[in-house]
Parts: structure tokens; C-alpha cells; sequence
């Protein structure tokens, strides 16, 4: 822009917060998870995955096991084992107003089988697979874990109280900058 002499203005709308990641949440969620009946994919599921791997490379296909720390195992289309609960690689970037919540109260996330291993995030692949039955599948089984996290807090105050001191002992050291300027509010569309 200096070279050309170009203005720039912004205007900021919108923002999120990085996502403040919860051990006691994160390793209960994970018992529950190692608890469960595996997903139960079928050979018609495992098939139409294959298809769409096909347009996959295979580093792509590696790249995908070794951001859980999982070795690829050859031939397979949907991955129908518990990753370890940390993974090795810090890759998982992005926005989400979960972040931001998370800076508020504790939260957990889960990563469910709901598509190709290899498929690329955003992308039409993945869009095209959002409404196959292992996708369903996948998402019952994440439901399923979720609701046995929720049972088990409410039966389970310690957890709870364990969950929010490791969420203000994470505040105490670094504070919720809001990524949202005061003052802004969110726009009208014009008609």
C-alpha cells in the first residue's frame, strides 16, 4: 500500500477468540468416549469414503493421521478408532465463537468420524459427505459421548469445580483480551 500510495481503511465487525482448551473436561470427555461402542460404519460407508479418496493424495491422507498421532493403517476410508487425547501437532488453527466462549466457561470439544480421512477442511468434499450415513453415524456417536459428559457433570460437582479453577488459573495468567473493540456493534443489512 506504501509503494502505491493506497489508503487503506477497516472497520472491525466481528472477531473470535482462540479456542482455552480444558484438561479436566478434555480427559473425562475422552473416558467416556474410550466407554463407547465404536462408531459402526458399515461396508457401504467404508465404499463411499474410498470414493472420495480417490481425489486424495496420499500425503494428504498421512497428514491427516499424523496430526492425531495415529500411523495410517493402508485401505482405510474412515477412521473407527479413539485418537490418542492430545495430538502431537499444534496444527488446529481456526476461528470459532467457540473460542471466544470458552474464555467465559469451561469447554470441550469432540472430533468425531464424519467423513473421508484426507478430506480437506471447507471444502466441497467434505460438503458432499455431510449428508451420507456415516456422517450421521458419526454424529450420533459424538452426540452420544457429549450427553455422558453432561450426565456426568451434573452428578459430579468436583468436576465441575475442578474444571472451572483450571479455567481461572489459565485466566489469572493470561486475561480475555475481547477481540471485538468496545463500542462495536454488530451491522444492520441495509435493505
Amino acid at each position: 500500500a506504501l509503494m502505491t500510495e493506497t489508503e487503506v481503511s477497516w472497520e472491525v465487525i466481528s472477531g473470535d477468540a482462540n479456542l482455552l482448551g480444558n484438561a479436566p473436561l478434555e480427559q473425562r470427555m475422552h473416558e467416556h468416549l474410550l466407554a463407547l461402542d465404536p462408531i459402526q460404519f458399515d461396508d457401504a460407508d467404508r465404499a463411499f469414503a474410498a470414493k472420495f479418496q480417490t481425489a486424495m493424495s496420499a500425503e494428504d491422507i498421512a497428514n491427516s493421521y499424523a496430526r492425531f498421532g495415529v500411523k495410517p493403517k493402508a485401505g482405510e476410508s474412515l477412521h473407527e478408532g479413539i485418537y490418542p487425547l492430545y495430538s502431537p501437532d499444534d496444527s488446529f488453527i481456526g476461528s470459532t465463537d467457540v473460542g471466544t466462549v470458552s474464555w467465559v466457561v469451561p469447554t470441550v470439544q469432540i472430533r468425531a468420524a464424519t467423513y473421508a480421512i484426507g478430506t480437506p477442511a471447507h471444502s466441497w468434499q467434505l460438503v458432499a459427505q455431510g449428508k451420507a450415513p456415516a456422517a450421521h453415524k458419526g454424529t450420533a456417536y459424538a452426540a452420544e459421548a457429549m450427553a455422558s459428559l453432561t450426565v456426568d457433570l451434573l452428578q459430579n460437582p468436583a468436576l465441575v469445580a475442578q474444571a472451572k479453577a483450571e479455567l481461572a488459573e489459565k485466566l489469572s495468567v493470561t486475561p480475555f483480551e475481547n477481540p471485538i473493540p468496545d463500542g462495536v456493534v454488530p451491522p444492520i443489512p441495509q435493505a
